[in-house]
């Protein structure tokens, strides 16, 4: 148990740059958050409602994160920050990483069952800061959210999502191989969260500044294709 809680502290360090040593994450509002909710989803799965809820309202209260005790939660899970609500039917994989003020929020059955109302999010996920994830979809393996999108369909496995409705973005190969980009976003590894509307708007300027240089060299590529044929027919 004791090797489970370094792996997790170390894969903590892995995607956060702050903080110093272990004990420091050990601070961490979103690692006390996730141990607070293990007890409270063994209380769950052990049919103790009432004592679930009550660990659920403790840990809210102290770590400004609300994960509903019925939710269903993998290894290495990262909240960086706090004010996170987490739906009773969420699943969430391994190494999946939120930032602040994040919803995985349900649908309102119209036949008054319960059901499967909340997100699944697959191994490798990043969800950024504000960003919203409604219903019963699936946000495929290593897929990144934006800050302040809002998400209600299927995510593809490895897709970059911006905006609301959000929508696939191109992405650069080389940052799209980066094993981790922070805040979920394509264009740099460093990102204020204060800012984080004019860095979408940025990364849009400059994924189309790159696709618009291919047109331009696919252009001249065709341009002296033909000028060369004109002198081979000359």
């Amino acid at each position: 148990m004791f090797d489970r809680l370094i792996d997790y502290l170390d894969s903590i360090r892995a995607r956060d740059p702050a903080p110093r040593s272990r004990w420091e994450i050990l601070l961490y509002p979103g690692v006390w958050a996730l141990g607070f909710h293990r007890i409270a989803h063994w209380l769950f799965v052990a049919e103790f409602y009432f004592l679930a809820r009550l660990v659920n309202h403790v840990s809210r209260m102290l770590t400004a994160i609300d994960i509903h005790p019925g939710a269903t939660i993998g290894r290495n899970f990262f909240i960086d920050h706090g004010f996170v609500v987490i739906g009773e039917t969420a699943e969430i994989h391994d190494d999946v990483t939120i930032y602040q003020h994040v919803t995985l929020g349900g649908t309102n059955p119209t036949d008054g069952v319960g059901g499967k109302r909340h997100p699944t999010l697959m191994n490798g996920v990043i969800l950024g800061s504000g960003a919203n994830v409604l219903g019963p979809i699936i946000v495929g393996e290593r897929a990144r959210v934006g800050a302040n999108a809002v998400v209600t369909k299927d995510v593809p496995v490895g897709a970059t999502m911006t905006g609301i409705p959000a929508r696939a973005t191109l992405v650069d190969a080389t940052d799209y191989q980066k094993s981790f980009v922070p805040y979920g976003t394509p264009c740099r590894d460093a990102f204020d969260p204060q800012t984080q509307q004019l860095e979408l708007l940025r990364c849009e300027m400059e994924q189309m500044r790159t696709r618009i240089n291919m047109l331009i060299e696919e252009r001249d590529a065709a341009r002296a294709a033909v000028a060369r044929r004109e002198r081979d027919c000359a």
